[in-house]
């Protein structure tokens, strides 16, 4: 029975333990800080102090990069590679090319957009628009751009500032040169322009040299005053009339060499400006039945054509003109200078010539004009009325 006691006497004791443990204790309502439904504390009056509260953070709205368009080739179902800017394919194999946006557009060799065969196609995706072209050959070789699209409900627009490019080499060991179907091709030489030569190569291993017909020679190309690029061709960086005459270029890559086609470059003195011309009266009033003369004069650039026309008041009832033109060398500030005239003749002027005469003078560069306005007198007879003399006794 002892043990039973002792037994009892300490479970009686564990339990006062537990109880008093789980005693809430409340904290002295002097201290305690009054919670706001936003998670503020503020001070108890009394007290002076402040509870500590949590600092609010200031968060910015993070805005998504623009997502940037590139291209892909597909070069395996699965598999994709990103291009730069050239990229050669194998003619007749077929090529796909991937741009992300939606929607995108593309553009493609003038030589393509012709295409009435189905070899390309343009498909828009939800996210990227595909270019696919089957049965690639040489004359597919260009540049290939793909654009982003800008759109306000209906109304879409290329964002050419974010258009990729990419120039395509479609090899052909056949075909050096892109094919044409022109032997000779006509270029202008324009002064102070420079003169691109196509002749667009289909591989970018090809060696390509410049070479003129007559006298048959090759052409030096320094890089300075003659460049070539590969996705260009030749260009004349400042061309000269030593420049004109029957160019070609020659290609070779391996045991093939190729020659394009001919260029006929024709030199052309190219003025820098439209002219400006002058334009001055014999008389500014002119009576009626007397003669009338208006020069126009541009003074510019030699070997320069120049062509002057002309309006004036008597074009309206048909009034046939009379010009008298000439072409003269002239020295300006010691320079020689190419003066360009033509004089309008108007023969017993009429009240009908009164007004605006104007000149336009247009070269390949443009136009300009000049005016001036001439004052008709009409011949009107000053009659003095008669005064009634009275006759003499004499006068019978």
């Amino acid at each position: 029975m002892k043990w039973r006691v002792v037994l009892f006497a300490f479970l009686v004791s564990l339990l006062i333990i537990q109880f008093g443990m789980c005693q809430k204790v409340e904290p002295d309502p002097k201290t305690k800080a009054e919670k706001r439904p936003n998670g503020k504390s503020k001070t108890v009056k009394g007290t002076g102090k402040a509870t500590s509260s949590k600092p609010k953070v200031k968060t910015t709205p993070v805005t998504p990069k623009e997502a940037q368009t590139y291209l892909t080739q597909v070069v395996n179902k699965g598999r994709f590679q990103k291009v730069g800017d050239t990229l050669t394919v194998q003619a007749g194999d077929a090529l796909e090319l991937r741009c992300k946006g939606n929607p995108v557009q593309w553009t493609v060799p003038a030589y393509l957009e012709e295409d009435d065969e189905g070899r390309l196609r343009t498909v828009q995706h939800e996210r990227y628009g595909t270019l696919t072209l089957a049965n690639a050959t040489a004359a597919d070789t260009g540049e290939y751009t793909c654009y982003p699209m800008y759109c306000e409900e209906k109304d879409c627009r290329k964002q050419y500032d974010k258009g990729v490019k990419v120039f395509i080499f479609f090899s052909d060991p056949q075909e050096l040169f892109v094919p044409s179907s022109d032997y000779y091709e006509v270029i202008q030489l324009r002064t102070n322009w420079p003169t691109v030569l196509p002749c667009q190569v289909t591989s970018p291993l090809a060696k390509v040299n410049l070479h003129r017909e007559f006298p048959p020679m090759e052409v030096n190309v320094d890089g300075q005053e003659i460049s070539f690029d590969v996705k260009k061709g030749f260009t004349i960086h400042r061309p000269k009339q030593s420049h004109a005459g029957s160019l070609y270029c020659v290609a070779s890559l391996g045991n093939l060499r190729q020659s394009s086609t001919k260029y006929m470059l024709i030199y052309v003195n190219y003025p820098a400006a439209p002219p400006s011309p002058a334009i001055q009266t014999s008389s500014d009033t002119v009576a009626v039945g007397q003669n009338l003369q208006v020069t126009c004069t541009v003074v510019g650039e030699q070997d320069v054509v120049v062509d002057l026309t002309w309006e004036y008041p008597g074009q309206k009832i048909g009034r046939p003109m009379y010009t008298q033109d000439s072409v003269q060398t002239v020295q300006v500030d010691g320079q020689n200078r190419q003066r360009t005239q033509a004089v309008l003749l108007v023969d017993e002027v009429r009240e009908v010539d009164q007004g605006t005469y104007t000149c336009t003078a247009q070269n390949l560069q443009g136009s300009r004009s000049a005016s001036t306005s001439v004052k008709v007198q009409s011949a009107r007879a000053n009659t003095k009325p008669k005064r009634n003399r009275q006759r003499s006794p004499t006068e019978t």
